[in-house]
């Protein structure tokens, strides 16, 4: 309990935060201790529920429907088998439980009695897929713009896949017009492309997304061109770059890759994202396509320029 508080009281120090700490035995009790610590003033933000006096206590007064994994659907289930109070639904039968809400309903029970069935995850899971999507500014009718937009997309997608070690071996693209311009002619494409072997290097991600534009794209006929509102990037099945299989065709040579990747990632993070992009994906200032963000919070934990200033 003393650990317990002198984290809460330091969170609140350094970042004026305030929280609670629950503390259990296993997942779901330590979270029904989260809620009884935010919902009781009398405990100054702090429930244990191992202790055996305090289990005993709050169990018997806490509504079932405040337990982790109990969705509306369920909670009709247990009031039909006459639950009321979190200790009623320990004290169930796990088979009638198991019946009706599956084994997610048996696991709570043991979670409630203490047997831990939910591991702990100590490492955040390794991400499968990634996407960079956008709506345009204003429509789009050249290939050249929709290529400058798609390289874009896969600069900035590069950028998230060399956060996390990670790399790819194929490339989806799309982009189609709006079905909010009435009269407009319709369209939307999309199509994958795939890598000799994983990468995460942007040059080859920029190259197999305009190979995507260059195999879809189609020059309308008539009078009337196709006004596309958005395109995106997307890719799935990612993988650790380290672990995965080089191609014996077509290798990609990531041992130039790498550093260069790395330089243009430190200067992107020392003077501002976009500071140095390839030529293909345009300038950052010049970009006629990009999202607008006229009605955009200010962002005064990130940028200084946007601090609010205090007139005396």
């Amino acid at each position: 309990m003393a650990l317990a508080r002198d984290l809460r009281a330091t969170v609140r120090a350094w970042t004026g935060i305030p929280t609670c700490v629950g503390i259990g035995p296993t997942k779901t009790l330590a979270k029904l201790a989260n809620h009884i610590a935010k919902t009781i003033p009398e405990l100054d933000g702090v429930c244990d529920l191992t202790d055996p006096v305090a289990y005993d206590h709050w169990l018997c007064r806490i509504s079932v429907a405040e337990v982790w994994g109990i969705g509306r659907a369920s909670l009709a289930k247990l009031i039909g088998l006459g639950v009321d109070t979190v200790a009623d639904l320990r004290d169930l039968d796990p088979r009638p439980v198991r019946k009706a809400m599956t084994v997610v309903g048996e696991r709570i029970i043991y979670e409630l009695r203490g047997l831990a069935c939910l591991p702990l995850e100590l490492m955040p899971a390794q991400r499968k897929g990634c996407a960079v999507t956008r709506s345009f500014s204003r429509r789009i009718t050249e290939r050249e713009t929709l290529e400058q937009a798609v390289a874009a997309h896969a600069t900035r997608l590069g950028e998230k896949l060399r956060r996390g070690c990670l790399g790819t071996t194929h490339v989806s693209v799309f982009y189609h017009t709006s079905e909010h311009d009435r009269g407009d002619p319709m369209r939307s494409v999309s199509t994958t492309v795939t890598l000799p072997e994983a990468t995460n290097d942007t040059l080859s991600l920029i190259k197999a997304a305009q190979a995507g534009v260059a195999r879809t794209w189609r020059e309308a006929s008539g009078d009337r061109p196709w006004r596309y509102s958005k395109a995106g990037v997307v890719t799935t099945d990612l993988k650790l770059l380290e672990d995965a299989p080089r191609a014996l065709i077509g290798q990609l040579d990531r041992e130039r890759s790498a550093p260069l990747m790395a330089a243009m990632d430190a200067c992107n993070a020392r003077f501002g994202r976009g500071s140095v992009v390839p030529a293909r994906a345009g300038l950052t200032e010049k970009r006629t396509w990009s999202t607008k963000f006229e009605m955009r919070s200010a962002r005064y934990t990130t940028q200084v320029s946007e601090l609010p200033v205090a007139n005396a």
